[in-house]
């Protein structure tokens, strides 16, 4: 329940109440601050409450914006202010000090700007969202009123919150195939009480679907497939398009969109293998370099963004070429869709689903992903050698919970630390890169079962836990993580195809599988404010070099098909035990009122 408590005089043929009721508050009338400050102090405490002036006149979905949007324990726009019960404190701090100082000290008459003023000379952090053409003003005078009035008339209200539940930036494809009837879907599911987690849900079940159709191995299924494939892209629009409309965000949903994302697409490339499987074709080591690619890519984009979230001095002349390119309008939808942005690469694994076979849609797949990796990780590594940022401890912390170093790792880098203080700021990524190398070349160079690749883990941990030894605020420190993961999934990508025993490649797959949704886990936790995940989940699954050297150990002490079971059985090991505490920490978050969340989303 929400409660808005409407100040000032009532005006004749005004809609306020209406409006305010139509958008769920139960309606309070003050005559005065001292009156509105008794029915504040009588809402309870776990309830969103508002100041809205009587007189407002505006469009509805500017009160929507100022007042329901559930991100913001404070929000307000120009004759209305709103606190969630984060922000209750605030709220009621500045009411008393209007009241104390007789609330005629300022040049505004509004009760609610009065107070809106005051919270933000407090330094409060109150959101003002961005209106633009709609109108939410408190008129002084009949002659304003109607100028008001006739402005709000001028404006489409609806037309604006169609536009506005599209995302800003996105992809050439979704921009322009998808949104334009996208947006229309979100409205029909808002009006039918449909929320974004349903959608999200719809979004997932499709894209099953569709994979269960492309692991039929024939032509109708693979067509089927590619249709099912872009209708759950469609869908995945929707729910986020939704969210925007209805302001429906929660962190529960920001994380479930998230990792759906990567569920649909992973699950997608299983059921492909094991339709070009049917068709006599194994194609298991290219799904699986697709995904080791794609989130070695993510992980990329994860690290780069966590170490310059808070950077001070944080420009370059690369960053101001790039802003300077995108004022070229058609620069900016090529740069776009050269970095095959998840619209771009669904729409092609879809069409090449539907005409061509399982192979040669992962060799387009690996192909334009690895060119998209590359161009994207020469231009930020261009920028962090041009920047002159500072990185805080904040960014640090983020790339050592990205960097996901188990108890082996975390007790070296504390016995080198002493030692690696003494060492170029470039040793982190350096020795990463190098020991991440050693030991993916060596499990490639040997043959299956030899000690070599145990002893290349061995001096990977080391390296690992030299990499992290110092905090990662360096230039290019945040190259670690990703050549981490790669270094993890390569191994186990490459000991899985040197095994060469039937049904290996699939149990490497479901491995990386698992270990990758707790990296995405960990990113999303982060993104959320959440902090990492728990110190004894990192343990319990030994973190990436003692998963590296676990997995080396067994392939030099059992048989391939021996190894093939071990591979299976740490797969189910791991996807338990971090899908358990996923779950149960995100759908704790959400029943705990944790700050609601949207996670625009990276666009690849």
């Amino acid at each position: 329940m929400s409660t808005a408590i409407l100040t000032g005089q009532p005006v004749p043929g005004s809609s306020i109440e209406a409006d305010l009721r139509s958008l769920g508050f139960d309606l309070r009338t003050a005559a005065d601050a001292a009156e509105a400050e008794t029915l504040l102090a009588e809402v309870p405490g776990d309830e969103r409450v508002a100041l809205v002036d009587a007189r407002f006149v505006g469009h509805v979905h500017a009160l929507r914006l100022g007042l329901t949007d559930p991100r913001f324990p404070l929000a307000g726009i120009p004759g209305a202010v709103t606190a969630q019960p984060a922000g209750r404190q605030a709220l009621t701090r500045a009411m008393a000090r209007e009241n104390s100082a007789g609330g005629g000290t300022t040049l505004v008459d509004s009760l609610a700007d009065r107070i809106l003023t005051a919270l933000d000379a407090d330094g409060t952090g109150v959101h003002h969202p961005e209106l633009g053409s709609l109108v939410a003003a408190v008129p002084a005078d009949p002659q304003a009123r109607n100028e008001a009035r006739q402005a709000v008339a001028d404006v489409d209200d609806e037309a604006v919150r169609l536009k506005s539940a599209v995302k800003a930036r996105d992809g050439f494809f979704t921009t322009y195939c998808i949104s334009p009837y996208s947006r229309y879907i979100a409205r029909w599911c808002a009006r039918r009480g449909l929320t974004p987690n349903q959608v999200t849900t719809a979004s997932l079940i499709t894209a099953l679907i569709a994979a269960a159709c492309a692991a039929t191995g024939t032509r109708g299924g693979f067509v089927a497939a590619g249709v099912l494939l872009i209708a759950s892209f469609v869908l995945d629009c929707t729910d986020g398009q939704l969210a925007r409309y209805s302001l429906q965000y929660s962190t529960l949903g920001a994380w479930l969109d998230a990792t759906f994302d990567r569920a649909k697409e992973y699950a997608y490339y299983a059921g492909l293998a094991l339709g070009a499987a049917r068709g006599g074709d194994d194609v298991w080591a290219l799904a699986l370099g697709a995904m080791v690619l794609q989130t070695s890519r993510h992980v990329v984009d994860f690290s780069f963004n966590e170490a310059n979230h808070d950077a001070t001095a944080n420009t370059s002349p690369t960053a101001a070429l790039s802003d300077k390119l995108d004022s070229v309008g058609w620069t900016v939808w090529v740069r776009r869709m050269i970095v095959l942005p998840i619209g771009e690469r669904w729409a092609m694994i879809a069409v090449l689903t539907a005409v061509t076979t399982p192979r040669i849609t992962f060799y387009a797949l690996l192909i334009g992903c690895a060119f998209a990796a590359t161009y994207t990780t020469a231009g930020r590594v261009l920028r962090s050698l041009t920047r002159k940022a500072r990185r805080t401890d904040r960014s640090a912390g983020a790339l050592a919970d990205l960097a996901d170093s188990g108890p082996l790792a975390q007790g070296l880098a504390g016995a080198l630390r002493k030692p690696a203080r003494g060492l170029p700021g470039f040793t982190a990524p350096a020795v990463a890169l190098l020991g991440g190398l050693a030991v993916v070349l060596t499990a490639a160079l040997t043959d299956f079962g030899g000690p070599w690749p145990v002893v290349a883990a061995l001096g990977y941990a080391l390296t690992s836990g030299l990499a992290v030894a110092r905090p990662l605020k360096g230039a290019l420190d945040w190259l670690v993580p990703p050549f981490l993961r790669a270094a993890e999934y390569g191994t186990v990508l490459v000991l899985a195809a040197e095994a060469d025993v039937n049904g290996a490649l699939p149990a490497a797959f479901g491995l990386v599988a698992a270990v990758a949704y707790h990296h995405y886990d960990t990113v999303y936790r982060i993104r959320g404010d959440a902090g990492a995940p728990p110190a004894w989940l990192v343990r319990s699954i030994g973190g990436h070099e003692g998963r590296t050297l676990l997995v080396t150990v067994l392939a030099a002490l059992l048989t391939a098909s021996q190894f093939k079971v071990a591979l299976t059985a740490l797969a189910v090991a791991v996807a338990l035990v971090v899908l358990v505490e996923s779950i149960r920490f995100w759908v704790g978050a959400h029943q705990g009122g944790a700050p609601a969340v949207h996670d625009e989303g990276e666009t690849a």
